[in-house]
């Protein structure tokens, strides 16, 4: 990896464990509503529009680079415009409850017919939104793309929603799971290819998302989620871009989430980032883990939480400062600059 084409290449060093000066800092959905220059877009327009044109997500992807002073840029999209792609009809109604599919999959029959071939190119409004934001950021700071992984989609496909219980999926899951099997192969087909071409059209590095990875038991994570995963970590790292693994409420099979190939593990704020240092960290990254609702106290509160985990992790290099999980819509903008602000400031005595 040449890392010599961004100004700031922090973030990239950090997920291949060389020396940084300080820690980087970006988080999850880091281009969204807690912004008021998003607002301001998508006042004038929908969510999955946004998505779909190329200019105006790259433009919202950019803001929290100039605007709150992050060391990487996420693209800005959504993890089911795949299933979209794969032949399923998307229907995003924010404050209505999110996303939804209104024909849930329900038979093997309807699995069978979604579309692998030819699926990731029908994304090309992604690679381009990819190609302006790299033009716009001017090699100022990388630019990470991303996926869901394959057990996080498929829920929503076979649920419909926003998956509460799991009821579809777990009944897929104990009761049919060859089916689930076939399902979860053919989206592992598309990521890797989505990542692929992710990679081709500027992503520096990718993060792939597995929301709902913890409501599984540790053996079903294994057979459901961490195989498919592997693939995709697999098929992506032949880019040389390096990936993130983010599975929230998996703090049982760190170990395992590292030894998918991966060169960084996200984690969430219920993990204690030293103890995962200490299991993984000879030979992975680590990303997080500041809870971020704690955002929503005082700068000086958010210091003292910023300092807590930069000192869990301890001294060396390794760690990309993140929230663990995605800023809250509601969070107030100047707590975020203090967030990064402290990372920035109190993280070069750890790199001593």
């Amino acid at each position: 990896m040449n890392h010599s084409i961004c100004t700031n290449d922090l973030f990239l060093r950090a997920c291949k464990r060389e020396d940084v000066e300080r820690t980087p800092v970006w988080f999850m959905r880091q281009a969204g509503r807690y912004l008021p220059e998003y607002r301001a877009i998508r006042a004038k327009t929908d969510f999955l529009t946004l998505c779909k044109t190329p200019d105006l997500a790259a433009e919202v992807t950019v803001q929290p680079v100039d605007l709150i002073g992050v060391d990487a840029a996420i693209i800005f999209s959504d993890i089911l415009v795949v299933a979209e792609a794969m032949g399923m009809q998307l229907i995003v109604e924010e404050g209505k409850g999110g996303p939804r599919f209104p024909a849930p999959l329900r038979s093997r029959a309807e699995i069978d017919k979604l579309r692998v071939q030819g699926a990731a190119s029908a994304l090309a409004y992604v690679y381009d939104a990819l190609r302006f934001a790299r033009k716009r950021l001017n090699n100022k700071v990388p630019l990470i793309g991303f996926a869901g992984a394959p057990w996080t989609i498929a829920s929503y496909m076979i649920e419909g929603k926003n998956p509460r219980d799991f009821r579809h999926i777990k009944e897929l899951m104990y009761s049919n799971p060859s089916d689930l099997h076939a399902l979860l192969g053919k989206l592992s087909v598309v990521i890797a290819d989505y990542l692929g071409a992710q990679v081709e059209a500027g992503a520096q590095a990718l993060q792939i998302f597995d929301t709902w990875g913890g409501v599984l038991g540790q053996e079903e994570f294994e057979e459901f989620s961490l195989r498919y995963i592997r693939q995709i970590v697999g098929a992506a790292r032949k880019g040389n871009a390096p990936v993130i693994v983010f599975c929230k409420n998996c703090g049982h099979s760190i170990a395992k989430i590292a030894e998918t190939g991966a060169d960084v593990v996200g984690l969430d704020w219920m993990t204690d980032i030293g103890k995962a240092r200490e299991l993984v960290g000879s030979f992975v990254a680590l990303q997080g883990n500041l809870d971020p609702t704690i955002l929503f106290s005082t700068p000086a509160r958010i210091e003292v939480g910023v300092r807590s985990v930069l000192k869990k992790f301890g001294k060396g290099n390794g760690h990309i400062f993140n929230l663990g999980h995605g800023i809250l819509p509601e969070t107030p903008v100047e707590n975020v600059r203090a967030f990064v602000a402290a990372v920035k400031n109190q993280s070069a005595a750890f790199h001593e």
